[in-house]
């Protein structure tokens, strides 16, 4: 089979959705040096941008954010891909990479279910996905966790969040978010994911519906932060 593999790849090699460099063996999606290079946070757990950003709004357990999003930087460019290109394989990726680092961190046992912030059902429709829940799912599969998309759900679609103030950003989010699924996170350590955390008023609005319905904890973590 794996003769057959790379016979097939050199007739139609695949290529990192970062580089643009054909991927070798055992490389999938990003290649090795793109993924040894990718601009990382590398935030304590404890003290941080994110967790100082959402303080007072949420009761945070842990804040946590991948990776640094500068325009028209790498992440960018992957994030571009990710949402708009059709490649849900990178959050995917990001996800499961992240979920390791967040294993040599000692947060392995931390999370008891993941949550991806909700898209409307006519936005994942059009797109085919939600790119969070690519992310929550990579995430899942490093830390052998389950996630569902099932139990926040958006009740209505909103404007994209571009270019709009940190009170347009809340007043554009405040009530938009619902619960599923109330019984699945009930008495859980809640681990909510995002794409790209701003202001942080996304998450906000979506953690307060999982606090009010019983979740024990709740963590963000995001790919990545706006610089």
């Amino acid at each position: 089979m794996a003769i057959i593999k790379d016979f097939v790849s050199l007739f139609f090699p695949k290529y990192c959705l970062s580089c643009s460099n054909a991927l070798v063996g055992g490389e999938e999606t990003l290649c090795t040096r793109c993924i040894i290079h990718l601009p990382k946070t590398n935030y304590e757990i404890e003290e941080n941008p994110i967790k100082d950003r959402l303080a007072g709004r949420l009761p945070l357990t842990y804040g946590l954010a991948f990776l640094k999003l500068r325009k028209s930087g790498v992440v960018q460019k992957m994030l571009h891909q990710l949402k708009y290109r059709h490649h849900p394989e990178i959050g995917i990726k990001l996800g499961k990479v992240y979920g390791h680092e967040l294993k040599k961190m000692g947060l392995s046992e931390a999370f008891d279910l993941i949550i991806p912030v909700p898209l409307h059902a006519s936005r994942k429709r059009k797109r085919g996905y939600n790119q969070s829940a690519k992310f929550a799912e990579g995430l899942g599969y490093a830390l052998n966790l389950p996630w569902s998309e099932s139990v926040s759900v958006r009740k209505r679609s909103t404007k994209t969040q571009t270019n709009k103030s940190k009170l347009e950003r809340w007043e554009n989010v405040k009530d938009v978010f619902a619960i599923g699924e109330a019984g699945l996170i009930a008495g859980k350590r809640i681990l909510l994911v995002d794409d790209v955390i701003t202001t942080g008023a996304t998450l906000e609005a979506c953690g307060i519906h999982l606090v009010q319905n019983g979740c024990s904890q709740i963590s963000v973590a995001c790919i990545a932060e706006a610089q």
